[in-house]
C-alpha cells in the first residue's frame, strides 16, 4: 500500500490549484529543482494553476521507483485477478468523482463542459471498467500440444513503461496506457502535458486512494527535454506515446536505436465520405461532434469533407449550418459548443492555416480571421469550400476548427481522395444504405472507421495506419501490447 499523505494543495482566492510535490514512489516528494510550470485558462488568460516543472533527476528518481516496483515489488507477481481487483477499486473512485475530473479538464484546457461530460471524464472510467472486468478470467499460461511434448504459452509484463500524453484528451489518453499496463503488471512513469498536468494529480490521489501499490504508478509534469530523458532512459522497457507526428518519429528513432518496445498514436486528417443518398439534416447532428469534438482538438476529426459535385453546394450550405449553429463560448457553460483552443500558440497556429487557405484559393463560406473574442484563445469555426485535396489545409492537421470540403466526381474517387492521405487514423461515410456504407469502410485504409456514426469502443483496438501511428490500444489488443510472450517446451 502507498503512502496517502496529503501533498500541498492550495485553493487561493481566485480558485488557483497550487501543488509543489511529486507523485513517486507512492509518495508526495519534493522536486529537485525550483522551477515550476504556470496552468493557464484558454477561456480568461488567466493562471489557474500551477505545479513543479520535473527535471532530468526527479525523472531518475521515478524510473528508479518504477523499477524497483517491477524488479521487486508484488504488482507484477500478482494474477491477473489480483490486479483486476485494484483496478476495480480505482475505477469506482473514479466514478464517484468523475464529475470533478471533468471539470478540471474544462478549467485547464478548454473543453466544452458538455463534451468533457460526455468523454473528458466517462470514457476513462469505461476504460478502468473494462480492463479490471478484462482481468478476472485473462489467462497468464495457455497450454498447446506440442510436436513432441506440451508447451506453455506465458504471458509476461514487459516491465517499465513510459507514458507520455498529450493536453488535449489527457485523462483518455492517460487511460489507454495506464489501465492495460496495471493489467498487464507493468509498472509506469507518467508525464502530462505541461499545459494540463492538473487532472493527473487527480488521478494520483484517487490512485493512492484505491491502493495502487507504491512505485506502480508515478507522475512528473515536464517539458520536452526532460521527456526525452524518460525516453530514452535505459531503466524503461516501453515508450507509450500519444501526440505530433513529428514528435512520434523522434521516438520511435530512440525507441528503434535501443530496441525498445513501442507504441504510437500519432495525427490524423481523416475524411467524412457524404454518399448521395445520405439525409443531411440526419447527418449533420452527428457530423458536428465527429468533426468538432473538442473545439477541433481532436487526431479523429473528420475535417475532411467529402462532397459529390452532384450535391456539393447543397452539403457546402449544411456542412456551414452546423458549423454556423454552435454556441462559441466559456467552455464551463453547457450551452457552448466550441470553446477555446488550448494556447496562444494554437490559437496563432490556427489562424495561420486560415490564412493559407486562403492563398491557397479556397473560398471561407462560415468563419475566418476575426476573433469571436478580445480575450481568451478562441478562433472563429471555419467552413472552407472550393478545397482541392492537394491543398496544405487539406494534407495537414490543424487541430482546431477549421473544415474543407473537398468534392468528388464518384465514390470510387471519394474513396481514392480519402485514402490519399498521410494518415489513416479514422473516417467516416454518410448514407441511407447501412450495407453499402460497410463496403466503403471496407475500402479506406484507416484504423477507426463509422457508417452514420462515429465512436471509439473501449473493447475494440483504435490506433492508425500511415503516418498515424504503430500498435493498437483498447481492447485485448491493447493489453497485449504491454505483455511480452514466452514460449516453454519439455520433454516427458
Amino acid at each position: 500500500m502507498p503512502k496517502t499523505s496529503k501533498h500541498s494543495v492550495k485553493q487561493e482566492a481566485h480558485d488557483m490549484r497550487q501543488h509543489d510535490k511529486l507523485f513517486i514512489g507512492g509518495e508526495w516528494v519534493a522536486p529537485a529543482g525550483t522551477g515550476t510550470i504556470d496552468v493557464i485558462s484558454p477561456h480568461t488568460e488567466e493562471i489557474v494553476g500551477r505545479v513543479p516543472d520535473g527535471t532530468a533527476e526527479d525523472m531518475e528518481r521515478a524510473v528508479a521507483a518504477a523499477r524497483e516496483a517491477f524488479d521487486h515489488g508484488p504488482w507484477p507477481r500478482m494474477t491477473f485477478a489480483e490486479r483486476a481487483e485494484v483496478i476495480g477499486r480505482l475505477a469506482a473512485v473514479y466514478n464517484e468523482r468523475q464529475g470533478e475530473m471533468a471539470q478540471l479538464i474544462t478549467e485547464e484546457m478548454g473543453s466544452p463542459i458538455t463534451f468533457s461530460n460526455l468523454a473528458q471524464a466517462p470514457q476513462p472510467l469505461g476504460m478502468l471498467q473494462y480492463y479490471a472486468e478484462l482481468g478476472k478470467t485473462f489467462q497468464q499460461e495457455e497450454q498447446r500440444p506440442g510436436l513432441f511434448g506440451p508447451i506453455t504459452v506465458r504471458r509476461e509484463p514487459v516491465g517499465v513503461v513510459a507514458a507520455v500524453v498529450p493536453w488535449n484528451v489527457p485523462q483518455f489518453v492517460t487511460m489507454t496506457k495506464v489501465a492495460p499496463a496495471l493489467l498487464a503488471g507493468c509498472t509506469i512513469v507518467l508525464k502530462p502535458a505541461p499545459e494540463t498536468p492538473l487532472d493527473a494529480y487527480l488521478l494520483a490521489e484517487w490512485a493512492a486512494e484505491a491502493g495502487v501499490p507504491a512505485g506502480v504508478l508515478n507522475i512528473v509534469v515536464a517539458g520536452r527535454e526532460v521527456g526525452e530523458h524518460l525516453v530514452s532512459h535505459k531503466g524503461v522497457d516501453k515508450v507509450a506515446f500519444t501526440g505530433s507526428t513529428a514528435a512520434g518519429r523522434r521516438i520511435a528513432a530512440v525507441c528503434g536505436e535501443q530496441l525498445k518496445r513501442v507504441s504510437l498514436e500519432l495525427g490524423g486528417k481523416s475524411a467524412a465520405i457524404i454518399l448521395d443518398d445520405a439525409d443531411l439534416a440526419a447527418s449533420m447532428g452527428f457530423l458536428s461532434m465527429a468533426s468538432l469534438m473538442n473545439n477541433g482538438q481532436a487526431c479523429v476529426a473528420q475535417t475532411r469533407i467529402l462532397a459529390s459535385r452532384n450535391r456539393y453546394d447543397e452539403v457546402v450550405d449544411a456542412i456551414a449550418g452546423m458549423v454556423s449553429s454552435q454556441a462559441v463560448g466559456d467552455p464551463a457553460d453547457a450551452t457552448t459548443g466550441i470553446g477555446p483552443l488550448v494556447a496562444k500558440r494554437q490559437q496563432e497556429r490556427v489562424e495561420g492555416y486560415i490564412k493559407l487557405g486562403m492563398d491557397e484559393g479556397a473560398k471561407i463560406v462560415v468563419g475566418g480571421l476575426d476573433r469571436p473574442y478580445d480575450r481568451g484563445w478562441y478562433v472563429a469555426p471555419t467552413v472552407f469550400s472550393g478545397v482541392s485535396n492537394d491543398m496544405r489545409i487539406a494534407r495537414e492537421e490543424i487541430f482546431g476548427p477549421v473544415l474543407a470540403v473537398i468534392p468528388y466526381e464518384d465514390e470510387a474517387d471519394a474513396v481514392r481522395i480519402a485514402n490519399d492521405s498521410d494518415y489513416g487514423l479514422a473516417g467516416t461515410v454518410w448514407t441511407a444504405d447501412t450495407e453499402h456504407g460497410m463496403e466503403v469502410a471496407r475500402q479506406v485504409r484507416t484504423g477507426t472507421y463509422g457508417v452514420n456514426c462515429f465512436m471509439l469502443e473501449t473493447n475494440a483496438p483504435f490506433g492508425g495506419y500511415k503516418a498515424s501511428g504503430v500498435g493498437r490500444e483498447l481492447g485485448p489488443e491493447g493489453l497485449n501490447s504491454y505483455l511480452e510472450y514466452k514460449t516453454i517446451s519439455r520433454l516427458g
